[in-house]
């Protein structure tokens, strides 16, 4: 599953997209220097995310969208398209 996949089944299954669960994030306190645990156990209990699709989110909050480019433009279920992911939606990305 791409990174981008993970972050649109996060949408899916929270109705919130990236951004506004990053904005909710930061809300509560967390940036950069945040640990993953914190995050992870509020995901969990708030939105009812499991370890692999916060760990995600956990990316997102402590790190921006930006992403390695070691899958874009490969092959294979780990590909992405950019090595910046699209925080604002699925139905507001650009096709």
């Amino acid at each position: 599953m791409s990174f981008q996949a993970y972050l649109d089944a996060v949408e899916e299954k929270t109705g919130l997209t990236p951004r506004q669960l990053l904005e909710q994030a930061h809300e509560r306190g967390f940036d950069a220097s945040t640990k993953a645990g914190p995050i992870l156990a509020w995901l969990a209990d708030e939105h009812g995310l499991g370890r692999g699709h916060g760990m995600a989110m956990v990316h997102v909050i402590t790190k921006g969208p930006a992403i390695s480019d070691k899958h874009v433009g490969t092959t294979g279920s780990h590909r992405d398209a950019s090595d910046t992911l699209w925080l604002d939606g699925r139905a507001a990305r650009p096709v």
